[in-house]
């Protein structure tokens, strides 16, 4: 049974969240404030944060900082409907998906099951091998760690699976359409910057090229190309 752990400080609504979580089969922690939940999220073995932005005693986004200083756990965010900005401030500083309030239960329960699929899971086809390797980089799809020059390179589940998919096809332009699906678990909609910042941050992590050539060429409006 998958663990999650929600930290919101409306008590009714995590109240609500947590029965529907645990019908769907979850086992629910709860914090109500930020300082709690960066506590019990670094103290316990959760496999998903629920994360408010607002919270008192100390914000979303200090809390978020906080895990990815220790911790890769799925990240979930809630957000003000239409507040862009909070997306966006997330998704840059390491969350794996976002959510805006009010949300159907149904989509929630759904971004959920697809998070936990990629970080649980490398692909059927990806775990008969012991590793992918290409150029400076090698992946371990089973245990979900990249490596450039034998230097362990820290990322969420969601840039490792972005990482994965675009090596898979190197050479090959691999659509926004087909990352999202495969990487995200939804279909891409207009003016979703989801995809675009999971691959900014990924971007910052990976260390140069030697020969200085860019890692992934965008091609603007189709896609990406891996570059071999």
């Amino acid at each position: 049974m998958n663990r999650i752990l929600l930290i919101d400080d409306d008590v009714g609504l995590s109240e609500l969240l947590t029965q529907l979580l645990e019908m769907e089969g979850f086992v629910v922690s709860q914090a109500y404030d930020g300082q709690a939940g960066l506590a019990l999220a670094l103290d316990s073995d959760c496999d998903l944060i629920l994360l408010d932005v607002m919270l008192p005693k100390l914000g979303g986004f200090e809390v978020l900082k906080g895990i990815r200083k220790r911790k890769q756990t799925p990240v979930l965010m809630l957000t003000a409907r239409g507040d862009e900005i909070d997306r966006v401030i997330g998704l840059e500083i390491g969350a794996d998906d976002y959510l805006p309030k009010p949300f159907n239960d149904r989509e929630l329960i759904a971004r959920i099951r697809a998070i936990l699929r990629r970080s649980n899971a490398s692909g059927q086809e990806q775990a008969a091998s012991n590793s992918v390797t290409l150029g400076d980089l090698c992946l371990d799809p089973t245990r979900q760690e990249a490596f450039c020059n034998d230097q362990l390179i820290i990322l969420t589940s969601t840039e490792f699976s972005l990482l994965l998919n675009l090596i898979s096809s190197a050479g090959e332009l691999v659509t926004k359409e087909t990352l999202s699906e495969n990487v995200l678990g939804k279909k891409l909609m207009p003016f979703d910057r989801s995809l675009d910042m999971h691959l900014s941050n990924l971007r910052k992590k990976l260390p140069e090229r030697t020969d200085g050539r860019a890692r992934v060429k965008t091609l603007r409006g189709r896609g990406y190309i891996w570059i071999p």
